[in-house]
């Protein structure tokens, strides 16, 4: 055996531990003699101390011991207890096993035990069963006497009967009985549906009943009230919920009040949705529907209890339906007065008091809160509908006008006279009157249909001047082939610059803002333009009759002293008294753009037929037939009042000083102010005029032509050319030998 040291390595170190301790305490103590003498009572002190501590310790172990014997004598009792016990239970096993083969006896008793109460629960119901077919006969003959109110209270009891016996049967797990009694009381699903459909006919009579006979839909709402209240009640306290619950006859009610409002006129078949066709039918839509609104107003609501808002789900349903109708009615090929028609009615009539605003719906009936009957892309969409149906009415009946109005040009008569015997017709009244009246129309709807259709009459106006401008282009061909046809061609081209100019003053009228009446850029430039072509056309005819005096420009005979350029100025005359039919801008217009002509005509005969001076006296004759013709010529148009500010012939005077200048070193000065006034004048032109001078050397030439390139010209604004039109043939260079001399 091992020593208790080995044992209990601890405790030796804690006993060294100690005895350190007691010997440094010790030392520490009794290292002074006088501490000497108390060494005995310290001693007898331990040695009490030490007998205390061994006794306690004593006593605990003791304690200790007796306590380990009394658990390892329970232990063993409870061993020989557990044994017992294990022992029994073996027995048990062996017991069960023996008997396992009677319990299949007892699981069928188990069943015939189930069966049989389920019977006895049946049988103390049958005579409250028995009873259920002779209720379902009398509830039957008072459903076919529309005896409903009665018919509903018998309905209900039989059918609490049943949710009672449903109900004990359910709380005691008896499926079986719960499909026998189903099975027994299934007519009061044919009975349910009998009295639901007659309360439904009667909801779908319900705007004529409230008038003629309220107390019949009265007796409808009740019993809806009845079995809502009931469905409730199951829902939120029954733990078992009959056959065909909830019923919902309140939604249902809801949904057949609606489809009664929706199913007569909104689901009608195709309609004529043209014209007086839609119009009929939008105004029996407004009458209905304010007539019927007015009825659930002051009578229905008063037959429903308040929490149904009937009204406002009857406007609603209006509403909604109109919405889906006016929708369909759309996707038909509408035009344009269908179109109107429908926009007018949606914008303008559904809000006003003739509808929805009526006197005796407001204030209950306020359509507002709900959306509207069109969303603004729907009604952008139709208004850009009804604006190309316009537009090509507008294109047809333009198209006619112009047709009408050419035709007219063919007549034996003139064109018609205003009270101050100006030509015109009656297309710009025509015109305007169509495009005014549909921007007028436009505005009856909406401000940006209203713009819609001004933009587009701009659009067609540009195309019509387009049109017209090339119906003059054409009709001035003809006209050139035979100029007997059309008898009045000038009169009515006069007539056509009247009517441009009218036009023109009108054309502002047609902005639906007064504040801001500017004629588009591009439609004055159209009427320009087309102001442009008729003027061109009667100056070629003026040209015309010139011509043949023209040709006989320059000649011996003219120089001599002719009356070529008096019949010049009777034809001017002539033409003259013909624009006097034109209001004064324009006639001054022709006026200048006439003398415009007769000058460029004048120098182009002078310039291209060039006749060369042979002596000084020659070039005196031409100055002087310059100077009086230039002179006959510019009180011509003085009297026919063109102030000279506006004429050109100064032109004629400028080029005969250049021919009178007698010393001819100084024309290259006389030459820098000429081009200076007129800067379209070409080297081609001055040699041409040095040319008719016929005394003009080389070298002049070329100091002048010289100059003429150090100096070059720019047109300056405004400027009217002259000569720039006027193409003179270039000089053919002399043929030069090389290393000779040019002739």
């Amino acid at each position: 055996a091992s020593s208790p040291d080995e044992e209990w390595p601890e405790a030796e170190k804690a006993e060294k531990l100690a005895r350190g301790a007691a010997l440094k305490w010790a030392s520490g103590v009794f290292y002074r003699p006088e501490k000497l003498e108390g060494l005995g009572h310290y001693r007898r002190r331990e040695t009490q101390r030490n007998n205390s501590i061994q006794s306690r310790l004593k006593s605990t172990v003791q304690s200790y011991l007796e306590g380990v014997s009394a658990g390892l004598e329970q232990l063993r009792s409870a061993a020989q207890e557990v044994q017992g016990v294990c022992q029994d239970l073996g027995a048990a096993r062996w017991a069960l096993l023996d008997s396992a083969d009677h319990f299949q006896g007892l699981q069928q008793m188990r069943k015939l035990m189930e069966e049989h109460v389920q019977l006895a629960s049946v049988v103390q119901v049958l005579p409250q069963i028995f009873s259920v077919h002779e209720a379902f006969s009398h509830i039957l003959q008072l459903l076919h006497g529309q005896h409903l109110l009665e018919a509903h209270v018998e309905l209900m009891m039989v059918e609490q009967l049943r949710d009672d016996i449903l109900s004990q049967l359910h709380l005691r797990g008896l499926s079986g009985a719960q499909a026998t009694v189903l099975s027994y009381v299934s007519g009061l699903q044919d009975l349910n549906e009998s009295l639901a459909k007659q309360l439904w006919d009667i909801v779908g009579s319900s705007l004529r009943l409230v008038r003629e006979d309220p107390v019949l839909f009265v007796t409808a709402v009740r019993i809806i009230e009845r079995e809502e209240k009931i469905d409730d009640t199951l829902l939120l306290e029954a733990t078992f919920l009959p056959p065909g619950r909830p019923k919902g006859w309140r939604q249902k009610f809801y949904q057949v009040l609606q489809d009664t409002i929706t199913g007569g006129r909104f689901h009608a078949p195709r309609l004529d949705a043209e014209g007086p066709g839609l119009a009929k039918h939008l105004a029996a839509l407004q009458e209905d529907i304010v007539c019927e609104l007015r009825v659930v107003k002051d009578l229905m609501v008063q037959c429903v209890p308040a929490h149904y808002n009937i009204l406002s789900v009857c406007t609603a349903t209006y509403h909604q339906a109109l919405t889906s109708h006016l929708q369909e009615i759309l996707q038909e090929d509408l035009d344009k007065q269908g179109l109107f028609l429908l926009l007018e009615w949606v914008l303008r009539v559904y809000h006003s008091p003739q509808m929805m605003a009526h006197p005796d719906l407001l204030p209950e009936v306020d359509v507002s809160a709900l959306d509207p009957l069109m969303s603004s892309e729907l009604v952008d969409q139709t208004e850009r509908r009804y604006v190309m149906k316009v537009k090509a009415s507008i294109f047809e009946w333009m198209q006619r006008t112009l047709e009408v109005e050419f035709k007219e040009w063919f007549r034996e008569e003139e064109p018609e006279t205003d009270h101050q015997g100006f030509f015109q017709s009656a297309l710009p009244a025509i015109v305007m009157q169509m495009l005014n009246e549909n921007i007028q129309v436009a505005s009856l709807i909406t401000d940006s249909l209203q713009q819609k259709i001004y933009n587009m009459a701009l659009e067609e106006l540009d195309g019509f001047l387009g049109r017209l401008r090339e119906a003059l282009v054409q009709c001035g061909k003809e006209h050139q082939q035979d100029r007997a046809v059309p008898k009045y061609y000038i009169s009515h081209l006069l007539a056509v610059l009247n009517n441009s100019l009218a036009l023109r003053n009108s054309v502002s009228s047609l902005h639906p803002d007064a504040a801001c009446r500017e004629v588009p850029g591009s439609l004055q430039a159209a009427l320009d333009r087309m102001q442009k072509k008729a003027t061109q056309l009667l100056l070629e005819e003026l040209l015309l009759d010139l011509q043949p005096l023209c040709l006989q420009l320059p000649s011996r005979k003219w120089l001599s002293g002719s009356q070529l350029v008096g019949s010049m100025c009777e034809v001017i005359d002539k033409y003259a008294k013909d624009f006097s039919r034109v209001r004064k801008p324009l006639f001054t217009l022709l006026l200048a753009e006439s003398e415009l002509l007769v000058v460029n005509q004048y120098l182009r005969a002078l310039l291209l037929r060039k006749m060369v001076c042979k002596s000084r006296q020659e070039r005196g004759q031409l100055c002087h037939r310059l100077l009086q013709d230039a002179t006959q010529l510019r009180e011509l148009f003085c009297d026919l009042g063109l102030d000279r500010g506006q004429q050109s012939l100064e032109a004629i005077f400028a080029l005969r000083e250049l021919i009178c200048l007698k010393d001819p070193d100084l024309l290259s000065l006389e030459v820098l102010g000429f081009i200076t006034k007129y800067p379209d004048v070409s080297d081609e032109h001055i040699s041409t005029l040095l040319d008719i001078r016929g005394d003009v050397s080389k070298e002049v030439r070329h100091v002048v032509l010289e100059m003429m390139a150090q100096h070059p010209q720019a047109l300056p604004e405004g400027y009217r050319p002259i000569f720039s039109t006027i193409l003179v043939p270039v000089p053919e260079l002399p043929f030069c030998l090389r290393k000779g001399k040019c002739a």
